[in-house]
């Protein structure tokens, strides 16, 4: 079973995600036609993207690495991106049933009226089977790892409710769509006791600036493609030794600049795509389940963050964090990771966040920092064991996605930093029963508090409808 999972998702997203999204359209009603357009522009939109975060990481791979060797940095935690994370999920047996699993578990979820989200995000369930692997590879017992993972795939659905509807309010034509996904959800917490906080400063709400505010306040200069660049080109100057360097790398950091424009101008057009090809899958989905749980207060769609990673505030908080946490993973007691790979997952860090700071560039970037300072902790208190769990899978498949440079330890930014992912993994493998306990008990209240909450909305919303059919009958 292992090795057919494997195979399969060995295609990669750009291949897997259009078979399934047509399958699955065919099968909730939508014609073969319409489906097979919906999941290839889905394919279509994996494709881009990964050509747009390829070049993001291979045209900052060698001026980052020139960095290191001018200011003699050593860090011991070599950046494996999100590849290696998924590779390390799907090639275990939790990877190999996770999907079945935790559908089931959704469905339960929904007659029980625990959640109102049916997570459709097929790909992104290699988040839960990494934690599940991780800590499977660490416990050296598979059911630890089984439990590890559905914990997280109940504590997100809980979130991705929790966060339906400011998330839906804040972004254009997301009626019905929620974020099931835990690298996202897990930076809420952080976002919500920040803003809290920044609010309750005198004065910080006048730092009311989003990114179209920025762009009428420098000009040009204040968009995404400038701002790219800007960032471009600095780091393409920081990478030389002198002046002379400088002159003669003149046309490396002119490129740098243009690629990494390039991408902050791509990435928005690119999310249309997916856009385009989910909306038919998420209307039809909908429909479907709304009639099989009459009750509900409304169905969510559980979808990928890439519908909107694309949003300029998203583009402009991420490209400044850039330089800013490179400079922090340097010179922070104790940090041994220095993120390069990971970097082109840093726009999925916003998606749930910046309905929080009704994206706010200040705020937005203030969380974000944040979340990545405590990440950078969190992924080299992980390493041992993510690199215990990859150099298994390379062991036994020989994929160069897990393949870590001798002498180093591997590491992700890539959920490994997520806030979920941490405290699953060390209350599980730490202290066993008792954290089990722990999360069991925090998860059941979450979903009896939110169940609790789906039955007051639907109880309001079934008055609304009785009065208003009320109303036209008089």
């Amino acid at each position: 079973m292992e090795a057919v999972f494997s195979y399969i998702i060995g295609l990669g997203a750009a291949v897997m995600m259009p078979v399934i999204f047509t399958i699955l359209g065919v099968c909730i009603g939508i014609p073969f036609g319409k489906a097979l357009k919906s999941g290839l522009l889905v394919g279509v939109g994996f494709v881009g993207l990964s050509i747009v975060t390829a070049l993001l990481t291979s045209s900052l791979g060698t001026p980052l690495q020139r960095m290191t060797e001018i200011y003699n940095l050593k860090l011991g935690i070599f950046d494996m991106g999100w590849p290696a994370a998924a590779s390390v999920a799907y090639n275990t047996t939790i990877g190999a049933f996770i999907i079945p699993v935790c559908l089931g578990i959704n469905i339960l979820l929904l007659l029980c009226k625990a959640t109102k989200t049916i997570n459709i995000d097929l790909w992104n369930y290699w988040h839960y089977a990494f934690i599940g692997a991780v800590v499977y590879f660490a416990t050296d017992n598979v059911w630890w790892g089984f439990f590890a993972a559905i914990i997280c795939f109940v504590i997100t659905l809980v979130m991705a409710d929790l966060t339906t509807k400011g998330f839906q309010s804040y972004y254009k034509d997301m009626d019905g769509i929620s974020i099931p996904q835990p690298f996202c959800q897990g930076f809420v917490p952080f976002a919500w006791a920040l803003n809290k906080g920044m609010d309750a400063i005198p004065g910080f709400s006048k730092l009311d600036l989003d990114a179209e505010g920025m762009k009428k306040k420098f000009g040009v200069l204040g968009e995404p493609l400038f701002l790219g660049v800007i960032i471009g080109c600095l780091i393409g100057v920081l990478s030389c030794k002198g002046w002379n360097e400088i002159v003669e790398g003149i046309p490396m950091i002119l490129g740098l600049g243009i690629k990494m424009g390039a991408v902050m101008e791509l990435i928005p057009r690119i999310t249309g795509l997916f856009i385009e090809g989910l909306k038919p899958i998420a209307e039809a989905t909908k429909n479907l389940v709304s009639r099989k749980f009459k009750n509900s207060a409304g169905i969510s769609i559980g979808m990928s963050p890439a519908l909107v990673i694309g949003h300029p505030t998203t583009l402009v908080v991420s490209l400044l964090l850039i330089p800013a946490i490179l400079f922090l993973s340097v010179i922070l007691p104790g940090n041994e990771f220095l993120p390069l790979a990971s970097l082109a997952g840093m726009f999925y860090l916003f998606p749930v966040v910046l309905p929080i700071t009704k994206g706010n560039v200040v705020k937005t970037f203030i969380v974000g920092l944040v979340a990545l300072v405590v990440g950078l902790y969190f992924v080299t208190d992980l390493a041992p064991f993510f690199t215990k769990a990859a150099q298994d899978v390379f062991a036994r498949t020989g994929d160069t996605a897990v393949a870590i440079p001798e002498g180093f330890q591997g590491g992700s930014l890539d959920f490994a930093s997520s806030l979920f992912a941490w405290v699953i993994f060390h209350l599980v493998h730490d202290i066993k029963w008792i954290g089990s306990g722990l999360l069991v008990i925090l998860a059941t209240i979450m979903a009896i508090i939110n169940r609790r909450r789906i039955i007051k909305e639907s109880f309001a919303l079934n008055n609304e409808k009785n009065s208003n059919d009320s109303g036209v009958a008089a």
